[in-house]
């Protein structure tokens, strides 16, 4: 089954190179990361290593509070930071907290022997989510390098449980030292399957959106968008086309949905921009403005990266873009605020929605809403407290993760 595996490895790099010379810009930032990640690794200098692996951004900020207390309680080792995603790596490719930065290398036997063995002294590997290369684990295995996942999460449907998924089943439980689980479900799960080494210890975001709440500094271009207006604000966060399409029609509800729309798109490319412009012609974009200029328009389109956790606490709803499409994006990013969350039908993967929507502090949208729980959002102040009292309950209820997986790391 390895080299079945290994075979699709190989396909996989095949397809990024056709990508590449055929002009696809992620394609190509990832095959120049995979040809330079000998340079960062001659950055470490013989210390103790820690190694995180997170897939693209998302799993980044997963991965941070975890990153961040071992290096507090480690504070002689380095650390080895990796991405798979080009979303990630461009991202945060100069994150201070770590000494070696890089697109982890394809998960081909050699590079793997030859990404490992120039990792000297290697004292642990993180994981996050559900980013699984074979060939690497196997080898960390081989060096007796102690290797964790946390904030995972595993359903029946996945492959590892179907009837052919067994050889992948023995590389869970043989591989990883420990496996730190999202939630009940996966954890009764991986023990059905012979896997004990596991333990339930949350997901990890909710330690990071809680950071970021503290510490999120005020945004002076977004206040000044908002300047002299006193009422509602929806602040629609990772859209892609069809939740922008569905905002501009139940913008058409002008009796009740707010006059100040705050759209920050998950992709920034000029094609993307200039079809928000379209159906909102009276936006501006939030690189034309500035903390002193007069904003002519009611939607701020925000062209920039790395503001959308900060923009939640103008918001009195949020929207998460992605739900009509593979996924939602991060809800967790505005629970943190307490500001109730909107979001389309494709939740199912995410436990936290699962959760949210139990508590009453979500609402569904499918391309022809019933909108008047939203419209009640908007108007009365009992149902909005109380969706947003859930947000905050939720939040309460599942900070600790990172002190629960470093606790047991250290025994």
């Amino acid at each position: 089954m390895r080299g079945l595996y290994t075979i699709g490895i190989w396909f996989y790099c095949f397809g990024v190179h056709v990508a590449a010379a055929c002009g696809h810009r992620n394609a190509r930032l990832m095959l120049r990361g995979w040809h330079h990640w000998r340079e960062e690794l001659a950055k470490l200098d013989g210390r103790p290593v820690v190694w995180f692996h997170a897939a693209s951004l998302g799993e980044f900020e997963q991965a941070r509070p975890v990153l961040e207390s071992y290096r507090e309680r480690h504070p002689d080792h380095q650390v080895l930071l990796t991405f798979f995603s080009p979303s990630g790596y461009e991202v945060r490719k100069n994150y201070a907290k770590a000494e070696a930065i890089c697109y982890l290398p394809p998960d081909l036997p050699l590079t793997v022997h030859r990404f490992i063995r120039q990792t000297n002294n290697l004292q642990a590997a993180f994981f996050v989510k559900y980013d699984f290369w074979f060939n690497y684990l196997g080898a960390l295995r081989k060096s007796h390098v102690p290797t964790y996942i946390f904030s995972a999460i595993f359903r029946p449907e996945q492959y590892f449980f179907k009837p052919w998924g067994r050889w992948f089943v023995r590389q869970l439980r043989d591989c990883f030292t420990h496996l730190f689980v999202q939630n009940e479900d996966s954890l009764q799960l991986l023990r059905s399957h012979g896997i004990d080494h596991c333990s339930l210890a949350g997901d990890t975001r909710y330690d990071r959106v809680n950071q970021i709440v503290q510490t999120a500094e005020r945004d002076a271009v977004v206040e000044k968008f908002l300047d002299g207006y006193d009422g509602k604000v929806l602040v629609a966060g990772s859209t892609w086309p069809p939740d922008e399409q569905l905002l501009a029609r139940l913008r058409e509800s002008k009796e009740w949905f707010p006059e100040r729309i705050i759209i920050a798109p998950h992709e920034i490319h000029e094609e993307h921009l200039h079809s928000i412009e379209a159906l909102f012609p009276d936006s501006v974009r939030y690189s034309r403005l500035s903390a002193s200029d007069n904003a002519a328009g009611r939607v701020l389109i925000i062209d920039n990266i790395g503001l959308l956790s900060k923009l939640y606490r103008y918001a009195t709803v949020a929207y998460i873009g992605g739900g009509f499409g593979v996924g939602i994006h991060n809800i967790l990013e505005a629970v943190a605020y307490g500001k109730p969350v909107v979001f389309g039908p494709n939740y199912h993967k995410f436990q936290e929605a699962h959760d949210l929507i139990d508590l009453g502090g979500c609402m569904i949208v499918d391309e022809h809403p019933d909108v008047s729980f939203l419209r009640k959002l908007f108007t009365d102040d009992d149902i909005y407290n109380a969706a947003s009292d859930a947000c905050m309950q939720l939040m309460r209820r599942n900070l600790g993760s990172t002190t629960k997986i470093m606790d047991t790391i250290e025994k």
